[in-house]
């Protein structure tokens, strides 16, 4: 038998041989057509690895006995597995005050601003892509710092497309390693220690909480949002979209902008080329021009 070793030399291979499940090239393409139609998320070659480790666990789980009978499975199941195998192929990294520097602004700059422009107090702030919550929450604890004791009506929408993390964001509960770097003072006042465990876990606390509403969201479906927002957080999400997504994704949100509203991407992301509905004003923040 053909080792993996020996594969990986030859530069590809129709199956992974030396695997408890084999995976076929065309087992490989039929997963990145469907991503690409049913997420737009475009999954390069270099993927194949994670996504071999992912979808072994459904076919696991639902005792298919190899890939392609997982994905005629799933093609004849969409309404029922369709978001189990969108959980499995999303990757979600985030973490409290990830890119400090884009609340550094919204508390400098962006904030003040829009308070003293907005003559009927409501604020909206939109974490699209928001993962297991952490963004959402360190705009939610900037909010509330902004904020104070003002009668402002304000919230933040936290979205994504993977529902397990939709449930970890609005539980609000985070092990000691996801807390562990944040300043002692920014945890005593926004979470509260849950005792008993093995190890500490530390939950937010209501009055931070209570400004979020965590919703499962495709951002290439129909958004069901009535109301404008005034900064939108979209960081490390367009990285898995083609050009042509990008552009299309980037118009609904400046049109779903209030005007001279802000835009936040991630650090390895750019608007040049792909809109020109934003200009920049800083490191990776964006503001709509039309």
């Amino acid at each position: 038998m053909q080792t993996m070793r020996a594969v990986q030399q030859s530069g590809g291979s129709k199956k992974f041989t030396d695997r408890e499940f084999p995976m076929s090239d065309g087992d490989f393409n039929r997963i990145k057509e469907l991503a690409k139609q049913r997420t737009g998320i475009e999954l390069g070659d270099h993927k194949k690895e994670m996504i071999y480790s992912r979808i072994v666990r459904r076919i696991r789980s639902l005792s298919q006995p190899d890939f392609n009978h997982y994905l005629n499975y799933l093609e004849s199941n969409l309404d029922s597995e369709l978001t189990n195998f969108i959980n499995a192929i999303t990757t979600n990294l985030t973490s409290f005050y990830r890119e400090p520097h884009h609340f550094d602004y919204l508390t400098s700059t962006a904030l003040p601003e829009i308070m003293k422009k907005k003559a009927q107090r409501r604020l909206r702030i939109w974490s699209a892509g928001c993962s297991t919550g952490e963004e959402a929450y360190t705009l939610a604890i900037t909010l509330n710092n902004a904020l104070g004791k003002s009668d402002w009506n304000a919230k933040i929408l936290a979205t994504d497309l993977d529902t397990n993390v939709i449930q970890h964001g609005r539980e609000g509960i985070y092990t000691q390693d996801r807390v562990g770097n944040l300043d002692t003072n920014i945890v005593r006042r926004n979470f509260d220690e849950i005792s008993g465990g093995r190890e500490p876990r530390f939950r937010i606390k209501p009055h931070i909480q209570q400004l979020i509403t965590f919703n499962r969201l495709n951002l290439l479906g129909d958004w069901p949002m009535k109301g404008k927002f005034d900064v939108i957080f979209c960081r490390n999400v367009v990285i898995y979209f083609s050009k042509d997504t990008q552009r299309k994704l980037f118009d609904r949100y400046a049109d779903i902008l209030e005007p001279n509203g802000y835009l936040f991407i991630g650090h390895s992301e750019t608007l040049h080329g792909v809109t020109k509905r934003f200009s920049s004003i800083g490191k990776t923040i964006y503001r709509k021009v039309n």
